[in-house]
């Protein structure tokens, strides 16, 4: 609560669609509840949930990672048609013909070996950069205004951009997604910083911004070529309420963040896979488990180099 302005409501998506049938009826609210529109991210949620039953820990964790990306899946079929019914004198119809015939095969799903995800993301970064605006001064949805108010040519201009940056930076427009979008930990340093010469990963899942359940926030930085992620995904788990709790989890990167330490990128794989970790909620979940004890009060003990859990 807001006592200057009012109740405050922040989702990841809009609320109309939240709850199913029993989600708040728009037309009950006044505009300002929502001014961004249903988002990508929100409708693959509603797609995995709605009418399933019997989850699991097991299928919620998978479903927490599935790779559908929606946004594409209505996109990329309009970006299809703008080249199918542009007139052979357009300039960009042959020079794009191997692009969309890759796309138009895609299945809208991260991979990654997949190069048409890694076309995919560089077109709709492209043609988002120039909607964007436009569609916040129209009040309207960046993803509508890139569905319905660019021009064909526009999109078939903004896959041909992708293709140049993808080739100038990887060589070839054919890059698979993880050549491009990775994980990359140097030091224990707050602000983030990137090194292409440097070991990174690849991560399969993209942005959130894209539909992706499993979000990975990453883009270049000044000296880099390569995508590195700064956000999205941090803390993830899936807990099951039963007799016993049971839950799964992951932290990005690692538990510690000391450099020399064995925990400082010891969930890498398992960020990165989806392979959640088991939590440990009882005494006899830790047996194998403990690097050293501790008793309040009682007598000091010597401690291993690397402390940290």
């Amino acid at each position: 609560m807001n006592p200057a302005n009012g109740w405050i409501m922040n989702t990841n998506d809009w609320p109309y669609s939240a709850a199913g049938d029993l989600s708040p009826r728009r037309e009950a609210f006044p505009r300002y509840m929502d001014t961004a529109g249903e988002n990508p991210r929100g409708l693959h949620a509603t797609e995995l949930l709605t009418g399933r039953r019997g989850w699991t820990l097991e299928s919620l964790n998978k479903a927490a990672f599935d790779p559908h990306l929606p946004a594409f899946a209505r996109l990329i079929p309009l970006l299809v048609q703008a080249y199918d019914q542009a007139p052979a004198s357009e300039p960009l119809k042959n020079r794009l013909r191997d692009q969309v015939a890759t796309l138009r095969t895609w299945d809208d799903r991260w991979a990654t070996d997949s190069a048409p995800t890694s076309l995919a993301v560089f077109w709709g970064e492209d043609l988002w950069a120039d909607s964007a605006p436009l569609a916040k001064a129209a009040k309207m949805s960046v993803y509508d205004w890139m569905a319905n108010r660019t021009s064909p040519h526009q999109k078939l201009h903004a896959l041909a951009t992708a293709s140049d940056r993808l080739t100038k930076d990887f060589g070839r427009w054919r890059t698979p997604w993880g050549e491009i979008n990775r994980y990359q930990r140097l030091d224990d340093t707050i602000a983030p910083h990137f090194d292409d010469a440097k070991r990174s990963l690849p991560v399969p899942f993209t942005s959130a911004q894209w539909g992706s359940l499993a979000s990975f926030g990453a883009h270049r930085y000044p000296d880099t070529k390569r995508y590195y992620g700064s956000s999205g995904n941090s803390f993830v788990a899936a807990v099951e309420f039963g007799p016993k709790v049971r839950a799964v989890a992951v932290t990005a990167g690692g538990e510690s963040g000391h450099l020399g330490s064995s925990h400082f990128t010891d969930q890498v794989e398992r960020y990165r896979s989806g392979d959640l970790r088991p939590v440990y909620f009882y005494p006899e979940d830790l047996t194998g488990h403990v690097a050293r004890r501790y008793h309040p009060g009682g007598p000091s003990l010597a401690e291993p180099q690397d402390t940290t859990r």
